[in-house]
């Protein structure tokens, strides 16, 4: 093999390195392509995520709606209320301190 051949092999392998370094590091390389795939994946989890809530509450509108057992329960659960003719007891329960025998 001449020089000439050598100087030339030793040129294009040099090129093809700094060729596949562009690929892989460079702005629409190779390691941003992978990252771009694992924002889309992360962003389609959070797009179902939403989707699903998104359907729970139309299912609750829906339902306070045209539901009257739903409201009322959400009314009592949510705002404490009771109904027309509940009387609500509150019990005091203090526990009183016993002196332990000696």
């Amino acid at each position: 093999m001449s020089t000439a051949q050598k100087i030339f092999l030793l040129f294009a392998t040099l090129l093809l390195f700094n060729l596949l370094l562009v690929t892989i590091f460079s702005d629409k390389g190779f390691v941003e392509l992978i990252q771009l795939k694992n924002d889309k994946k992360s962003l389609i989890e959070q797009n179902t995520a939403l989707v699903q809530k998104n359907f729970a509450l139309y299912y609750e509108i829906d339902r306070l709606k045209n539901d009257p057992g739903f409201i009322e329960n959400v009314a009592r659960q949510k705002l404490g209320m009771i109904g027309k003719d509940e009387v609500i007891l509150k019990l005091n329960r203090t526990k009183t301190k016993r002196p332990k025998n000696e």
